[in-house]
């Protein structure tokens, strides 16, 4: 092909991106008035159900677009998250009018950054108690607080977050409930354990304290599925009805586990994780092999398991080492990683074929169990 049927080629192809971002700019139009419509009427996003019809026709002219469907499908899946987010985004400032004022404990750290952008985006408006603050120069910006001593009412939140660091949460949450304030209160400690006591206490002054763990970091689009596990201190039913409206989000899930569940349950889905990405970095620190070597052979099961394994290790090592100590369900986690590790060692080193196909068939249920 000559260079001048190339050049022609492609102009033929910036013609077709410019008419599709025109549609794609109409789309977002008819979102943000649905959007619209939505907020005055005090409707929540839901798309769910639209979502499903979208991706099915998608699929069915995958075809025809000469593209597999998985491709087809990611392409509207994203569309499709651009119109939730336009739509949330015009409905801010009539969602506002109706909001509620929430207070965040914890306010500047990741989560509670986390945290009050998604209130805000719900029409919340939300107050900031941190020491982080206390250093700024008075007068403060409304709302924002260097402790809680500072705040002379609690009674004018709808609800009180406690994102406080995971080895600071029982003394702030002992710290709120002397106060006895009349609104329910919501901690998102990633361990419950070392909360007992504290749990306990508020139970007896007759206050209300929701134990809620996001399944995500700070990093979490809010137009994704939102995992919240709530570890549910009396009936799960009536914890979860309770708790969902000041989770009140379209991609929002909660799953309620019984509260002695919940750390055994973490054990697992964190602690065995996070350790996994630990260990292949730590191991790898002793290869004695050029990182830059490494990378440039990489294999796609290696680059996988690389990006995963830097992401936990770029974060903070104190809040892993606090998931992995306070967890009381630890030693089973390393207990069952030793003998792991050493059957599978002894089955590589004899060569036994249908013990390791075994293993692999024990360990796709344990990943993927059958519906």
């Amino acid at each position: 092909m000559s260079d001048p049927d190339l050049s022609s080629l492609r102009d033929s192809i910036a013609e077709v991106d410019r008419a599709l971002l025109e549609l794609l700019r109409r789309r977002m139009e008819l979102a943000a008035e649905v959007g619209r419509l939505k907020a005055a009427a005090g409707s929540p996003v839901e798309v769910r159900d639209v979502e499903h019809i979208v991706l099915d026709r998608a699929r069915q002219h995958a075809d025809a677009c000469g593209v597999s469907e998985e491709v087809m499908v990611s392409m509207f899946q994203a569309i499709i998250r651009g119109s939730v987010e336009r739509q949330y985004r015009v409905g801010v400032s009539l969602r506002e009018r109706r909001g509620e004022r929430m207070l965040i404990v914890g306010g500047s750290g990741g989560m509670g950054t986390w945290f009050r952008g998604f209130l805000e985006l719900a029409g919340h408006a939300a107050d900031i108690s941190d020491p982080a603050l206390a250093g700024l120069p008075t007068p403060r910006p409304q709302g924002r607080f260097g402790a809680l001593s500072e705040i002379e009412d609690l009674d004018r939140y709808t609800a009180i977050w406690v994102a406080a660091p995971l080895n600071r949460m029982a003394a702030v949450l002992e710290e709120l409930i002397a106060r006895r304030p009349r609104a329910p209160i919501v901690e998102v400690a990633s361990i419950k354990t070392p909360l007992l006591g504290a749990l306990a206490h508020a139970r007896d002054e007759g206050l209300r304290v929701f134990s809620i763990h996001p399944m995500f970091g700070p990093s979490k689009s809010v137009y994704e599925t939102l995992t919240f596990v709530l570890a549910a201190q009396t009936d799960p039913i009536e914890e979860k009805r309770q708790l969902a409206p000041l989770l009140a989000h379209p991609y929002t899930r909660i799953v309620a586990v019984p509260f002695p569940h919940h750390d055994r349950l973490m054990g697992w889905l964190l602690g065995l994780s996070h350790l996994t990405n630990m260990l292949f970095g730590a191991a790898l620190a002793k290869s004695g092999i050029d990182p830059a070597e490494l990378q440039a052979c990489a294999s796609t099961t290696y680059s996988n398991q690389a990006a995963t394994a830097l992401r936990v290790l770029s974060e903070d090592p104190d809040l892993y080492l606090d998931i992995q100590y306070l967890n009381p369900h630890r030693n089973d986690v390393y207990a069952a990683t030793r003998e792991a590790l050493g059957q599978l060692v002894s089955l590589v080193t004899e060569r036994d074929r249908e013990g390791l196909r075994q293993s692999f068939a024990d360990a796709r249920r344990a990943l993927a169990p059958e519906e």
